[in-house]
């Protein structure tokens, strides 16, 4: 694997790989000392180029508990402001000898532009509404820790689908196992041309009871042109994890939200009450699913 740049591209045998070396990971993040020397020496740069809380901090920590170095690049901060191109930023960034690039970026396709312009690694941490790979490996990781399998699973994915990179690659990675994948959602939302690539696009209502897993979705609003829902109250109506659609979820059904959550809309508060909710658990997975990222990457270099 020479850089994780989609879940499209990514083999099923390197899907296991990370996976299963993050368990070694995990166990790891429950001991007194959380540090291992795996990547002394190397550097990785954090680049992005959108805002982000959980996967920039994330990465960060996964890099310093292999013993990493970390550079923080901020387009704000950079001569990017001086009209400096992507490109020139790179070449320049290089030339310091960085290992890996954790990449976060606006528009789709970055982290292929600059895996063609650089010998350094780089990983895709969202670009755009293409994917987000690291999210759907986090996802498959807490699925199979709590469900004990991956293959021949119902997955309802219900939101935001049409800006969403998180909705693209776990479509990817599920179909890539033999998963049922429906999504849910207001039709301005959820475009039919998903089914071509392989998903089912349901009601929520009748197929909540009967899947192993519902992930919710954020509404991008940042990325939105124009009006795409009637209002917050009927979106919450029709398409909300809430108090009483939860009474209708076996208990069995994980629920998942790769966050952040709207909480009143997207779902309600008491979802937290549920013991198969895991939205922290993807949190704190997703440590340990980037470490074993950054050690095929970079510890494992033939």
């Amino acid at each position: 694997m020479r850089h994780l740049l989609d879940i499209e591209s990514t083999s099923v045998e390197d899907i296991l790989k990370i996976l299963d070396t993050a368990e070694i990971f995990l166990k790891v993040l429950d001991q007194p000392s959380k540090k291992l020397p795996t990547l002394k020496g190397k550097t990785v740069l954090l680049m992005f180029l959108e805002p982000s809380t959980r996967t920039q901090i994330s990465f960060e920590m996964a890099a310093k508990r292999l013993s990493a170095d970390t550079v923080s690049f901020s387009p704000s901060r950079s001569s990017m402001q001086k009209g400096e191109t992507l490109l020139d930023t790179l070449l320049n960034l290089q030339a310091m000898e960085i290992d890996a690039i954790v990449v976060r970026a606006t528009s789709p396709g970055t982290p292929h532009f600059l895996a063609k312009h650089t010998k350094a690694k780089v990983i895709n941490a969202g670009d755009g509404a293409h994917e987000h790979p690291t999210q759907a490996l986090l996802d498959a990781f807490t699925v199979r820790k709590h469900l004990g399998r991956l293959e021949g699973l119902k997955i309802l994915i219900v939101g935001d689908i049409l800006h969403s990179r998180v909705a693209r690659s776990n479509l990817f990675l599920w179909r890539k196992f033999n998963c049922e994948v429906y999504f849910s959602g207001p039709p301005t939302l959820v475009p039919k041309e998903f089914e071509k690539l392989g998903a089912k696009i349901v009601e929520l209502d009748e197929y909540i009871d009967k899947v192993d897993v519902i992930m919710a979705l954020r509404l991008q609003r940042e990325r939105m042109e124009g009006s795409f829902i009637s209002s917050q109250r009927e979106y919450r109506m029709f398409w909300g994890i809430t108090s009483e659609r939860l009474r209708r979820i076996p208990e069995s059904t994980l629920i998942m939200h790769p966050g952040p959550v709207n909480w009143g809309m997207e779902m309600d508060w008491e979802v937290n009450e549920r013991r198969n909710t895991v939205i922290l658990d993807q949190v704190r997975n997703g440590v340990a699913v980037r470490m074993s990222v950054l050690y095929h990457l970079l510890a494992r270099e033939k």
